[in-house]
């Protein structure tokens, strides 16, 4: 496996991304080529990292790359760091698709996308039928179920967003926060004894956590701190509103006991193109991040799907 690091136009500037070849890759020969899209709030070396080379030892070209203001990809002129929104990772991704269609070896793009990444993907493909597959895990793409849990939880959210974007509009200064309540300095005893969900913590702390294997210490360019108006994006779920308008074959992956199973299965209900569904035991959401038996289950799965 060989990793070209590239670069590619999105809004004007150049998007920083990985690009995962083969094996005995062969400028000369054709390649189905993978976009792959990240959960939130990741950067290219996460999960995408993990699944770049994964897909790239069965066969694929796998482009990872960082969305507008994350990681390695600048934001805008004027504008700040750690601002991911969902309008512009839709059109980040068609970005990509464009990418890769200028290069000569590739020979059909396909989409991958894990947590919110399934969201930005099946958006994405709604309308983008260069994507000729998608496939998505532990994806979060019918998250109204799971995201607008009531007015009582929602309502100070939103206020909260609005209150962020205001202050950012009138200082021109960030507002960062931390969105799940982890910041980058925590110890996991002390995230853990303020969750609602105890179990649900450790897991994510394992993950994103300052000692978590995808942690900011593991990943230099990763941060858990975001700025504050990110909900006012993020509490819409496009694809799960579209669903029906989705052509392309899709193939959905999730853990069956996960407590975000919810947002895999009410999307598979909205599809009206006949989906290939692999529900998986024994596995949790974050699982299908980075545990070797959980990535195995999921890239063979995909594989397979996409080499059909």
């Amino acid at each position: 496996m060989t990793i070209e690091k590239v670069t590619f136009k999105s809004f004007g500037v150049d998007l920083v991304g990985n690009l995962y070849l083969p094996d005995g890759f062969d400028a000369n020969k054709q390649y189905k080529a993978i976009v792959g899209a990240s959960p939130f709030p990741q950067v290219k070396e996460q999960v995408l990292g993990t699944y770049g080379p994964e897909m790239a030892k069965r066969g694929f070209i796998f482009l990872a790359f960082d969305y507008l203001g994350m990681g390695d990809s600048p934001a805008l002129p004027g504008e700040h760091k750690k601002s991911r929104y969902m309008f512009r990772l839709i059109e980040n991704t068609w970005d990509a698709v464009s990418y890769l269609g200028t290069l000569p070896y590739v020979e059909e793009i396909l989409g991958l996308g894990v947590c919110q990444g399934g969201s930005i993907i099946s958006s994405a493909a709604v309308t983008d039928h260069r994507i000729k597959k998608i496939a998505t895990v532990s994806g979060m793409m019918a998250a109204d179920a799971f995201q607008w849990l009531g007015r009582e939880v929602t309502d100070p959210m939103i206020a909260a967003a609005n209150a962020s974007a205001q202050a950012m509009y009138e200082s021109g200064e960030p507002d960062y926060v931390a969105p799940f309540g982890l910041n980058d300095e925590q110890s996991e005893e002390a995230f853990v004894a303020t969750a609602a969900f105890p179990d649900m913590a450790r897991e994510t702390y394992s993950y994103y956590g300052r000692d978590g294997v995808k942690g900011p210490k593991a990943v230099t360019n990763f941060s858990n701190m975001h700025v504050g108006d990110q909900p006012m994006q993020s509490l819409f779920s496009l694809c799960e509103h579209y669903a029906e308008k989705i052509v392309q074959p899709t193939l959905v992956v999730y853990g069956q006991d996960a407590p975000t199973a919810i947002c895999s299965t009410a999307f598979i209900e909205k599809l009206t193109n006949n989906p290939e569904v692999l529900a998986v035991g024994g596995f949790s959401h974050v699982d299908f991040y980075h545990k070797p038996e959980a990535v195995k289950v999921s890239t063979d799965a995909v594989a397979e799907f996409f080499n059909k």
